[in-house]
This record gives structure tokens, sequence and C-alpha cells, in this order.
């Protein structure tokens, strides 16, 4: 079966005012239907580079690309004008911060109204608004008929990044490219997205590629993880394997910087890493590791 995404030795060069930066140096990968593909690594790695490299979505004459990005078997590197085809019909994109995706003057509304016109043009106000409030319920909002005309100051972090969800599944797509999705929430919110994600995916059969620093939610979503360090795939493989029986080092410093419990005990000092009174006491992160 043809993947959704078939990533071919994807080069990214930035223009900077210090000269020119690999930032992602010969990747490969693909995404195929219902399934999740995750690349993680620490802040700099090239992770969110490559995410935009394969949407297009890097400053035109700041970025030279080359190899092949297939999308629903349309190369975006060779055709730029393939690129805007696909996004928001073949793939979506769900950005990182809510807070400054949407526009802070228009109404919720308005925004998932012009998103669902722009994939169907066809639609009236009136049948964009259905569909967009029909949509709203599917990403969990409560009453989503009374909060079509309310603004984002008026809504939760974790409610805000459902919406883009919504906004994202507006134009039918087969691919959701999510680029820290959860980055911005606390834990709690942060698994009901994912759960929703999940659940989505379950009910569509949508293929995901997920950028995130965190293994935990690595370990919750993905298929496959590709750890990324320095523009480059250090390690890939199935989920289970990367996360419960890591081959290089880097891999292992990632895990080692996830925070874990301690034994807990009053009379006793915190061992280096525990959790004592809700804070991280010692040094659980390794030295150049993502935290």
């Amino acid at each position: 079966m043809t993947p959704l995404l078939d990533v071919r030795d994807l080069q990214i060069e930035l223009i900077t005012g210090h000269g020119v930066v690999r930032a992602v140096d010969g990747v490969s990968f693909t995404v195929g239907r219902g399934e999740t593909v995750t690349l993680i690594g620490e802040s700099g790695s090239g992770k969110s580079t490559t995410a935009m490299g394969v949407l297009r979505l890097l400053p035109e004459g700041l970025a030279v690309l080359s190899g092949s990005v297939r999308i629903g078997g349309r190369d975006v590197v060779a055709d730029p004008g393939a690129a805007r085809a696909v996004r928001g019909r073949t793939v979506s994109l769900i950005p990182q911060d809510p807070m400054t995706a949407l526009s802070p003057v228009h109404t919720i509304g308005r925004q998932l109204g012009d998103a669902l016109r722009l994939r169907h043009p066809e639609l009236s106000r009136a049948q964009a608004r259905e569909k967009g409030i029909e949509l709203l319920g599917q990403v969990r909002i409560s009453r989503p008929e009374t909060r079509w005309t309310s603004y984002p100051h008026q809504f939760s972090g974790g409610m805000l990044q459902r919406i883009l969800i919504a906004i994202a599944l507006a134009g039918d797509p087969e691919l959701l490219v999510a680029d820290e999705p959860t980055s911005a929430l606390d834990a709690t919110v942060q698994a009901s997205v994912l759960d929703l994600l999940m659940e989505l995916q379950e009910r569509t059969g949508i293929g995901m590629l997920m950028i995130t620093h965190d293994l935990g939610v690595a370990r919750l979503v993905s298929d496959r993880i590709h750890v990324m360090k320095d523009g480059r795939f250090v390690e890939s493989g199935p989920a289970e394997r990367i996360v419960g029986e890591p081959a290089e080092p880097y891999t292992r410093a990632l895990l080692a910087a996830v925070p874990r419990l301690g034994a807990w005990d009053e009379d006793e000092p915190a061992a280096e890493g525990a959790v004592t009174g809700g804070a991280v006491t010692g040094g659980a992160a390794t030295e150049g590791a993502a935290t």
C-alpha cells in the first residue's frame, strides 16, 4: 500500500546571518494510513524543521530543500505548487501553541467556518456553521452550539487545542502533522488531548506525524519512533523497542531524563532524582538530553 507520506533523503539548509546551517541531514521515513510515526529529540535537533519542511512552510528564500517528500503521491519538494494543493486537504497541521495560532480578534466560529469554506466553497454560512458545530462536538467541546460566537480568550488552553484539532479536521485530511500539540498543556489536559487524537485516528484511519520532545507522549501514541539528533536519525524502530530496549546512548539519555517517582519516606533523605513534596529534588536529567 502506498504510504500517505513518503520522505526520502530529505535535507534542509537554512540561510542565516552566520552562514548556511544544515538543519536536517538526509532523513527518510514513511507514515501509513492509521498509524502514528513520532520524531523525538531535544530542542534544536531538527524535528520541527523536518515537519515544516514536509509541509513547505519554511520561509521562501531562507530554506533550501532537497530529496523527496511525497504526500498522497505528489512530490512537494520537486513541485512547490503541489504543497499548496495538498495543504488543508490531504494533510493538515496542528500547531504547537493555540494562543498564537488562533486570531484573538475573530470568533471561533469565524475561524473554523473559514477553514471549512476554504475546503468546501460550496457551503453556505449556515451550512458551514452546522458542520462546524458538529466538528466541535467531535473534539469534545461541550455545548458547541453556544460557543460558536465565543473568542479564544474565553477558552482554556486544552479547549483551544481541541479547536485547533477541529480546524485541522475541517479539510477532511488523510494525514495530520502534530507539532508538539501538548507541550503547552498540563499533564491531565495532555492526556485528554492525546486520547482524543487516538480516538479520531481509530474512527477515521487518519495517519499522524507527531513531533515531540516528550518520551511519555511518544510511548503512548506511537507505532514507530525516530530519535533525532543534530538533524539526523540516530535510532529508529517500533515504539516498544525504542522505549524498552534502546540501542543508542543518546536514546538512553533521553529516557533517563524522564522524571520518575521515588519511594516516599518522610524520615529518610530523598534519593537523588526522587520526587519529594511534588518537586524533583535531584538530577534526573542527563547532561545534553532533553527535559
